[in-house]
């Protein structure tokens, strides 16, 4: 394909699969369940921690932490104290995310959000950043306070040539503006410009297929390709091409 007949597919398979429909059988369906900005944050941190393997899985095991936190996660991370974490420790929640580790991260949040209102502050980027490759590992640092325990394998190193999946999909969630009301836009103070479509099994192939990205391994060299390609198509949004990328890769169309 020409530049120019890649860039219309794209867009036309972006506009297909980015609609209200593509929420009933996502994990984003778990933060669309609520409508405080804190509640969003973390329902959507949390779910985009577990989200590997079968979306139907990933659902069912983050309404497993929704149950937990009483179904008002904000709420509940404000006020849950260390002897109400325990039972954790004797649960399974996600493959090997297990309640040891989601206790983990809830003492994390917890300390966290004593700092400040919004999870935004975290992942903000400096000047003459162009992509989440220090501010991501600046949130893990932070995140993690230099505590080693088990949890740590949940949050990607960029550092470490990660792609970070997980992080770069929940920034899409928190800071892309989405007229058709998948994506939230709830943190204003990062531009949308500088996202990146979540690098896995389904947007990878797509891309090598489509000849937007040649390295063979989904690390973080990979994503940075991909930036490259996208946001010449559009480079206001090129996270809405994850909405192509992966409707083609899941549903097998092309």
């Amino acid at each position: 394909m020409t530049f120019s007949d890649l860039k219309i597919f794209l867009d036309e398979k972006a506009e297909l699969y980015n609609t209200p429909d593509f929420i009933a059988n996502d994990p984003i369906q778990i933060p669309h369940r609520f409508t405080l900005k804190q509640d969003i944050e973390i329902a959507g941190f949390l779910t985009a921690t577990i989200s590997w393997g079968n979306r139907k899985s990933i659902i069912n095991d983050a309404e497993k932490m929704l149950r937990f936190m009483e179904h008002s996660p904000f709420d509940f991370i404000r006020n849950v104290s260390g002897k109400e974490l325990k039972p954790l420790e004797k649960i399974s929640i996600h493959r090997t995310f297990s309640g040891g580790d989601f206790a983990e991260f809830i003492r994390n949040l917890q300390r966290l959000y004593r700092e400040s209102e919004s999870l935004e502050k975290f992942f903000l980027l400096r000047e003459d950043e162009e992509n989440f490759y220090h501010a991501l590992e600046r949130f893990r640092t932070e995140f993690l306070n230099d505590i080693s325990h088990r949890s740590c394998k949940h949050v990607s190193s960029t550092y470490k040539n990660s792609s970070a999946k997980r992080l770069i999909m929940f920034l899409r969630w928190m800071v892309r503006q989405d007229r058709k009301g998948v994506d939230f836009g709830l943190w204003e103070n990062i531009d949308p410009k500088y996202l990146s479509v979540p690098l896995d099994v389904h947007t990878g192939n797509i891309s090598r297929k489509l000849q937007l990205i040649q390295r063979k391994q989904n690390d973080w060299k990979a994503v940075v390709e991909m930036d490259s390609a996208l946001r010449k198509f559009d480079p206001a949004d090129p996270a809405k091409y994850d909405f192509a990328l992966f409707g083609l890769g899941v549903t097998g169309s092309f």
